[in-house]
């Protein structure tokens, strides 16, 4: 398969140069500023699972390619809707749209915009940021990629996606319910994100104090209130389960919208929360720790321009 991976940051660059150490044919969609980097550095992938160097291939958007036969889009959700618009003329009738941002609101623009058949489901997890000339540092055993069909079926072209997608040095997963592991890992991703970045501390400094361990406890339950009002698959016991995931997390471990905001670049404020917040209202819900956290990020927001 011809593999479009669009963005070639933390997470495209990992997984998609992993794919590409495999033998896999990857194409990275990127800008100027990357490409350039690209170009000069080459992608290199630093990592506790073995490290990788390679040139790898690039396009750019103005650029001309024949339809691609899967698309992984791994930019953050501020940049979606330019990506959108950039990925038409690669897009064809078979191409499968594999999204790995954190949040649900994604998916349905990428049906609008692609159709409902072409977007299947996915979710990541690494531990990854680019350094200052590019190259891709991943620190941690974690480095999974979840996707499937959003109905859980095991399709003719989810098959061979597995296949193309085994014996890398990364976990790439086939899921049968891959959207409730979706919504499972917004709830995750709400909470780790909403009070590391309101505590501008790691997990362990703020796991050791009850404010802490209170707060977590009360994002987990209003966030996970808000989805089943929006249907959301969510399994019956996920708040405990999920508390204790992030008791159990390392004590230095810290968000990647913490890590954002630790380099003053932009984070995903509306995407993650606003959506929340606007379900919230309008189902009559109270979620006052929500929207502090919501708050937190719209005050830096005005703070950093």
């Amino acid at each position: 398969m011809r593999i479009l991976v669009v963005g070639a940051g933390a997470v495209g660059g990992y997984f998609g140069g992993r794919l590409a150490e495999k033998g896999e044919d990857v194409t990275f969609l990127v800008r100027d500023k990357r490409e350039h980097q690209l170009k000069e550095h080459g992608l290199h992938i630093e990592s506790v699972h073995g490290d990788y160097h390679y040139q790898p291939k690039t396009l750019k958007a103005e650029e001309k390619a024949e339809p691609f036969d899967v698309v992984i889009l791994s930019t953050k959700a501020y940049h979606l809707e330019g990506a959108i618009d950039s990925l038409h003329p690669f897009v064809g009738e078979n191409t499968m749209i594999l999204p790995l941002l954190n949040g649900m609101s994604h998916v349905d623009d990428l049906i609008q915009a692609f159709g409902e058949e072409k977007v299947i489901g996915g979710l990541c997890f690494v531990e990854s940021t680019l350094d200052d000339s590019g190259k891709v540092i991943q620190t941690s055993p974690i480095h999974d990629l979840v996707f499937g069909e959003r109905n859980g079926n095991r399709t003719d072209r989810i098959t061979r996606l597995e296949e193309v997608f085994s014996g890398t040095k990364a976990s790439f997963r086939l899921s049968d319910s891959i959207e409730q592991e979706m919504w499972h890992k917004y709830l995750f991703i709400t909470t780790l994100s909403g009070v590391t970045s309101l505590y501008r501390a790691p997990i362990g400094p703020i796991r050791e104090t009850g404010e802490g361990e209170g707060r977590i406890k009360a994002v987990l339950s209003q966030a996970a209130m808000v989805m089943r009002k929006l249907d959301a698959p969510l399994a019956e016991n996920i708040e405990d389960a999920l508390y204790d995931k992030i008791s159990g997390m390392g004590y230095s471990m810290k968000s990647s919208l913490q890590r954002d905001m630790e380099k003053n670049l932009s984070v995903e404020a509306d995407h993650l929360y606003g959506f929340l917040l606007d379900a919230a209202e309008s189902q009559d819900i109270v979620v006052p720790d929500l929207r502090l956290i919501y708050g937190n990020l719209k005050i830096y927001e005005i703070a950093s321009q």
